[in-house]
């Protein structure tokens, strides 16, 4: 008798896309609530809870469709993939939100730095400054590869240990 093995992309892609439409909901939030500036450690770990638990829901899934078996290999393929998607929706939501909904986004993010690293180093002159944040514009366009490989990272890290934590294999006899 055959055995009939589960697929683990569908699992990723719903998952994966759960998360990357919570990213953006979280991000119109801040947005609208004009808090799209703020840099503060809540702000940089709710994205990073999203995802956990987009993976965590996601491996979950899997295993009761699979009759509560799951193998780590499984919740690794899920956590990364499921990561992966996510994040390149929420990159291409960015990329959308810096060039067209809010196209003065970089500039004002780059003259609140300007301003923060004056308060906190004063002897920097205003043009020690001002190359400072041109740099900042010319590699600005490493965000979008970085955030994906970020939270594909990220999505291993968790895939991983869910996957430990939840592993059960069907056995041999």
């Amino acid at each position: 008798m055959e055995e009939l093995t589960l697929k683990t992309r569908k699992f990723s892609l719903n998952f994966g896309v759960l998360f990357g439409v919570f990213s953006i909901v979280f991000s119109l939030m801040l947005y609208s609530s004009d808090l799209q500036y703020e840099n503060g450690i809540l702000v940089q770990t709710i994205p990073y809870v999203l995802l956990a638990i987009a993976i965590i829901l996601g491996i979950n899934q899997f295993k009761k469709a699979n009759n509560g078996f799951l193998k780590l290999k499984q919740g690794v393929k899920i956590g990364v993939l499921a990561a992966f998607i996510g994040a390149l929706i929420a990159a291409i939501y960015y990329y959308v939100f810096v060039n067209f909904i809010q196209p003065d986004f970089l500039d004002k993010l780059f003259e609140i730095q300007k301003q923060q690293a004056m308060e906190a180093n004063p002897s920097l002159s205003i043009e020690q400054m001002n190359q400072g944040v041109e740099m900042q514009k010319q590699f600005a366009w490493i965000f979008y590869p970085a955030i994906v490989f970020l939270y594909t990272l990220f999505g291993l890290i968790v895939g991983l240990v869910t996957g430990l934590i939840m592993k059960k294999e069907k056995s041999a006899f």
